[in-house]
């Protein structure tokens, strides 16, 4: 049943319905905000705004929704799954189709297919009713899409923003972290300057004390030198 159910609504790619769908959807597309580009911390960045400008790629940004054959097996799947007993909406379609190549004004079809259902004890209210059930039957599988699209969500973003949000307050901590490191690396850069300046001012009190002492005991020594050397000439 499921073939034949497909080919009452086999779209093609000219079909008008399908086209302003597509259509609208690609303007509802262009029309919505952007996708927030979300970019964790990173330092600044030193290259020039015109290296910046080209080596950034585009905002990636949803594009118009299109006919697939993926979910219009699902949806079809769904209504043949729930087809009802008897002459309802889609033998109907089926007649509609059948007549779809006749010479044959849109209404003069309709009431034509119309003729064919009555044969088979269909009437207008059946008919009607019918199809709202299918309707009924595609709502809730949008229902079901639906919040299969919010578990995608919360799978494919929300897990990896809460991710990203980690990783964002981990660099926030580090950077903190390096700021720290660098006050007291520059405390230890600027102490280690006074131990040098220290260490050259103690350098020349040493050189300065060690001269001293070799100027005063060269004096003595010269001294007591010269009165050995006149002690010898002298006292004979």
């Amino acid at each position: 049943m499921f073939d034949k159910i497909k080919k009452l609504f086999v779209v093609e790619d000219d079909d008008p319905l399908k086209k302003a769908l597509e259509q609208k959807s690609q303007e509802e597309a262009d029309a919505t905000v952007p996708v927030p580009e979300i970019v964790p911390n990173r330092p600044a960045s030193k290259a020039s705004p015109s290296q910046n400008s080209t080596s950034s790629a585009p905002t990636p940004k949803p594009t118009g929704g299109k006919v697939t054959d993926k979910f219009m097996n699902i949806l079809l799947g769904a209504m043949d799954k729930n087809n009802l007993d008897g002459f309802d909406y889609l033998e109907y379609k089926q007649s509609l189709q059948s007549l779809q190549n006749m010479d044959m004004d849109e209404s003069t079809r309709y009431q034509s297919a119309f003729a064919m259902a009555k044969t088979m004890g269909a009437t207008p209210a059946n008919l009607l009713e019918t199809a709202n059930h299918y309707l009924t039957i595609l709502k809730s599988e949008e229902q079901k899409f639906g919040q299969a699209l919010v578990n995608q969500k919360d799978k494919q973003i929300g897990d990896r923003r809460q991710r990203m949000e980690k990783l964002d307050q981990t660099v926030a901590q580090k950077r903190k972290q390096i700021e720290q490191l660098n006050k007291e690396i520059e405390q230890h850069i600027q102490e280690s300057a006074k131990i040098k300046d220290q260490i050259t001012d103690a350098t020349v009190k040493v050189e300065n004390t060690k001269n001293n002492f070799v100027v005063t005991y060269q004096l003595l020594t010269g001294q007591i030198e010269e009165d050995i050397r006149k002690m010898q000439t002298y006292l004979k």
